[in-house]
């Protein structure tokens, strides 16, 4: 375990050094505007239909998991 500790922390190290030259060289990406808008690019907007079926499955998922916690607990 301590060698994958030690591993990660120069992996880490690696990436920070990374970052730091990408940044240098496109520092338009230090905006935090760019990540969110770049995230949210492929979303679709839903139906107002669409959305009640995904809402109504997601009170199912819910209720469903609330339940099976307090079986357990």
């Amino acid at each position: 375990m301590e060698w994958a500790r030690i591993g990660a922390g120069m992996r880490l190290r690696e990436l920070e050094v990374e970052r730091a030259a990408i940044l240098k060289r496109f520092p338009e990406l230090r905006r935090a505007g760019v990540a969110a808008a770049g995230s949210r690019a492929g979303l679709r907007k839903l139906s107002p239909a669409a959305r009640r079926k995904l809402s109504a499955g997601m009170r199912k998922y819910w209720a469903r998991r609330k339940a099976e916690a307090a079986r357990k607990g």
